[in-house]
Order: C-alpha cells, then structure tokens, then sequence
C-alpha cells in the first residue's frame, strides 16, 4: 500500500473536539508538503506547531517533518520487524506514510492523529485497513475471543447512538456469539455512516485482516472494509478539510495564497 496524503488531526482541550488541521502531502520526486486546513481556523485555541507559523503557507522538506517521524518506530529499535509484521507491512513495502495511516500516529504525550482520506481501490470500490479502537478497556473474556479470531472472520460495525464521548461512534462486533470487539477509528465514522445509508448493508465486507496476540491492545486486530462506492460519494469533503493554501503536490509547487 502507498499511501501520498494524510490528514493531521487535533483534540481541542476545551470542548474536546477533534479537527482536521494540517494535510501532509509526498510527491514523486519523495519531496515533502505540510500545509493547514481550515479546521485549524476553526478553533482559537490552536497553537501553530514550531517553525511552522504561518497559517497560509506551503511548507516543503525533502525529508519527512519531524512532526509526522517521531510518531514512526525507528529501525534501530528491535521491535520494529514484529511491528511492521502487526501492521501486515512487507519489509520491501516499507511506506512511512502507509504506517501512519494504519497505526494513526498516535502518541500519549499529545493531542494528534494522523488519518488518510481513502480513494477508491483498483475495483473502484471503498476500501480501508484499520486497527481496532479501545480494546483495553473491555473485559478479559471478550480480549480472548478477539485472540481466537481467524483471518477473514466477518465482522460488523454497529451504531453506539448513546455513547456519552462520541454519539458517532461505531462498535465493531462479531456474530455468533456476539461480542462487541472495540470500536471503528472516529474519522471514518462519517464514510461509514454514508456507506451505510447509501448501499446495501449486504455488500458492505467488514472482516478481521491480521490477530496479533502477541501485540499491545492498540496493535491487536488488524480489520479490513470493502464497500461499493457510492455515486457522488466524496470522503473528507467538509470545509475543514479544505487546505489554507492551494497548491498540487503532483507538480512543480504553483503556489495560490488564499485572499486575506
């Protein structure tokens, strides 16, 4: 999996929101593009990140922001093949922003995830990766039937309306019997909801990619969705999404200021 462009998002402390505020962007030429969307105008809490002051600008690097790399296991760490084994990551496939966009960058000491905006597969059909959410927090017996699940397993997502933190939330259960087994990232709530409203529940494939037993809670269950994509159906589209300055990273950078 190569994965050109994610989403940097950010938990406002205050009313504790989460906001897309930067978009990163590698062209061919493995050259490096940070910029700021407009969620991160949307809050006044928002703090620009170091050496990157200025809202309306391109920021270029022919190596990957810190930002972004401090949140990679680095290969000098011996953990480091079994986690790209958890992740189903081929040594030879190796794409640190493919490892972002699984793995969501998270880090204890802050308030950032990182997530891609999918695109349709070679079928033009929708189809994400993802790492189950909150399995810590369920109880023990429940963690075992998720080490006892089998590659291919079907699984499904399940509206949680009445969830006090987040009323978006989608849980991810088994069948027979059922068990709830964590829940689906939060970014993709919104395309699994349309994907829900738009298509047949039938045609919508959630099963289990990889089980890692041997893996820390975050890291233990690899899942797969494969949907029919809806016409009309764009993913990452609301206003917040929307870069502070345009430019196409597939090309030499034609930067285009907004208007102040």
């Amino acid at each position: 999996m190569t994965v050109k462009e994610l989403y940097l998002a950010w938990e406002d402390p205050i009313d504790r929101k989460w906001l897309p505020v930067g978009y990163l962007t590698v062209d061919d030429n493995n050259i490096y593009r940070f910029v700021y969307t407009k969620g991160a105008e949307s809050s006044r809490n928002f703090v620009p990140f170091a050496r990157m002051g200025q809202l309306d600008k391109v920021y270029t690097s022919e190596t990957l922001f810190p930002l972004f790399s401090n949140r990679l296991l680095l290969d000098s760490r011996p953990e480091k093949k079994d986690y790209m084994e958890w992740l189903d990551i081929k040594e030879n496939e190796y794409d640190p922003l493919a490892m972002l966009a699984i793995t969501e960058g998270i880090k204890v000491t802050d308030a950032f995830e990182v997530f891609p905006c999918p695109k349709p597969n070679d079928e033009g059909k929708y189809a994400v990766k993802f790492l189950s959410r909150g399995l810590r927090y369920l109880p023990e017996y429940v963690r075992e039937r998720v080490n006892n699940l089998q590659k291919g397993d079907r699984l499904f997502i399940l509206p949680d309306i009445q969830n006090r933190y987040d009323p978006m939330a989608l849980a991810l259960r088994t069948d027979d019997p059922v068990e709830m087994v964590g829940y689906c990232p939060r970014y993709f709530s919104p395309d699994f909801y349309e994907l829900l409203e738009k298509t047949r529940t039938m045609d919508i494939k959630v099963s289990v990619e990889r089980i890692n037993v041997d893996a820390p809670f975050h890291l233990r269950l690899l899942c797969k969705i494969v949907a029919p994509w809806p016409e009309g159906f764009k993913p990452c589209s609301g206003e917040e999404f929307k870069p502070l300055v345009e430019y196409d990273y597939e090309s030499k950078p034609l930067l285009k200021l907004r208007p102040l």
